[in-house]
């Protein structure tokens, strides 16, 4: 029997987050695998999926970064919303089809009028159109069989829910909320309260924990700038000289080059890579900035080498409960870095639960 070989873990390995300006149509999976191939990284993931209908801000986790993901996956989130008033569809947005219409005869004081009761902690049913699993499966494939599933209702806050603008049979709302609300719900709920139907023609999603639409970049803007970093890297005569060989290893195939063009051509090819990465490397936002928000605890040169390890530590000062940010120092080094985030025990003990490689 043969053996199985050792997988080759393919990619450099590069640690940070990038924010996502991701754009209609594309899935949440189709964005991460851009971005791992962008930055040629070995190991990424992304911090909660958005619909193809939604844009906007997705967060993308790069190597050591992808230990602190699910922290971003509970966080709150905050979204812009259009209501389109007057049409229930069955996936509760401009992409199901329609399977109600009622006239539209709401003012902007009617809709602000029952945003109240939508405010603060309620009770929400998630869509039939969710990742949510039942039996192993995914509520959405349920409904594209037409079938039905019971759900039970949970509980969200909705920390504000802004009316930004009101025209016709469309309403702009500013939603921010806790981890698992679903926007098609609220909006087709909104509807319900106002007796006239509703679902959402256009989300865009602002905030996503820490990170915000002000620190997102689009999929063609980093490759645009990765590009421009590689071109810059080499002088006009080593520019014709790689547009040449790549042009004849396309031609007869690169396996077919002399031996001292396909040397070349490999160095030329990797001095532009390495430029190109450093350009969009600098765009990555540091391990700890998932999680800013956490209090932090700063470890002498002993307390650091027992965390490392592992092990829970005393630390003066520390706080008595919840999760913290741990810095501490790093073996042969002498400045404080980031060791990755810990929890603080019963008996108020500073205890690591993700660490970082050094």
């Amino acid at each position: 029997m043969a053996r199985r070989g050792r997988r080759v873990n393919r990619g450099r390995a590069v640690d940070g987050i990038i924010v996502v300006d991701k754009v209609y149509g594309a899935s949440s999976n189709e964005v991460l695998q851009r971005v791992k191939r962008l930055f040629n990284a070995a190991k990424a993931g992304h911090t909660g999926s958005l619909d193809p209908l939604a844009t906007g801000v997705l967060p993308i986790c790069l190597g050591e970064a992808t230990k602190f993901s699910q922290y971003l996956l509970d966080s709150d989130k905050s979204y812009r919303t259009t209501m389109k008033m007057g049409i229930q569809t069955t996936t509760g947005d401009r992409e199901g089809e329609v399977v109600a219409e009622s006239p539209v005869a709401v003012t902007r004081s009617d809709v602000e009028a029952i945003l109240d009761q939508f405010r603060g902690e309620i009770e929400q049913v998630p869509s039939m159109f969710s990742a949510l699993k039942h039996n192993g499966r995914p509520l959405y494939e349920y409904a594209r069989e037409g079938i039905e599933i019971d759900r039970p209702s949970r509980k969200i806050t909705i920390h504000r829910l802004e009316l930004l603008d009101f025209e016709g049979d469309e309403c702009v709302f500013e939603v921010d909320c806790t981890k698992g609300t679903y926007i098609r719900t609220l909006v087709e709920d909104i509807g319900a309260a106002l007796g006239c139907l509703g679902h959402v023609s256009e989300l865009k999603r602002l905030k996503a924990g820490p990170y915000t639409e002000h620190q997102a970049y689009s999929l063609d803007e980093l490759a645009k700038l990765r590009d421009e970093g590689r071109e810059a890297a080499l002088d006009v005569e080593q520019r014709v000289e790689f547009a040449e060989l790549a042009g004849l290893a396309d031609e007869i195939g690169r396996d077919k080059l002399e031996k001292s063009q396909a040397e070349r051509f490999k160095e030329l090819g990797r001095i532009r890579n390495k430029a190109g990465d450093r350009v969009i490397d600098e765009l990555l936002l540091p391990l700890d900035s998932a999680v800013s928000d956490w209090p932090q605890v700063k470890l002498g040169a002993n307390s650091s080498f027992f965390v490392a390890q592992g092990n829970p530590v005393q630390v003066p000062q520390a706080p008595t409960s919840g999760n913290v940010r741990i810095y501490g120092i790093a073996e042969g080094e002498e400045d404080l870095s980031f060791f990755g985030v810990g929890e603080i025990t019963d008996d108020g003990l500073v205890a690591p639960k993700r660490l970082i490689k050094s």
